[in-house]
């Protein structure tokens, strides 16, 4: 029966979180909707499973609530501190930098949350990814100190995506 289970829903909390993701989308909740968003939350983890074959295992949800939290709040910094960037720093004066960041991590799934993450928070972008993956280029708009922007990624983010998938 769980094996059957399994096969009709193979990533329940995906089925959820689409479902409900689908259903909040919409400007009122109905009957209909929340049939619709279930039906997707089925079918479209159905339809991806292939490329999922290995699950990430030992994930702690509740440090990734904690590490979300904190991710939504240094955007919330980052924005405040670019738009001062660029209101008050002139172009001549910004200081631009290429940093390459070591990585410790070594599953895939926690790499793509580092690089995605130093994405999303303005002022960085994760670049490229070395060929073995053993560490990071990260573009970031304005450094004093591009060897503290790398600590700071390192200790604020790597540290805590490694306990998060260890």
């Amino acid at each position: 029966m769980a094996r059957a289970f399994h096969w009709l829903i193979p990533h329940p909390l995906l089925t959820l979180i689409l479902a409900v993701v689908w259903t909040l989308l919409q400007n009122e909740v109905s009957a209909g909707m929340v049939v619709f968003g279930i039906i997707l939350g089925i079918v479209i983890p159905w339809a991806t499973s292939i490329w999922w074959p290995d699950t990430p295992k030992g994930f702690r949800l509740g440090k990734m609530i904690s590490y979300s939290v904190l991710v939504i709040w240094d955007i919330l910094v980052a924005n405040v501190q670019v738009a001062w960037i660029v209101l008050t720093v002139p172009n001549a004066k910004l200081k631009p930098a290429w940093i390459v960041v070591p990585l410790e991590l070594r599953k895939p799934e926690a790499i793509t949350v580092l690089a995605g993450t130093i994405t999303l928070t303005p002022g960085t972008v994760s670049a490229d990814l070395s060929d073995q993956g053993h560490s990071l280029l990260v573009h970031v708009l304005h450094t004093d100190d591009p060897d503290a922007a790398r600590d700071e990624i390192k200790t604020r983010y790597e540290r805590r995506l490694k306990e998060i998938f260890s």
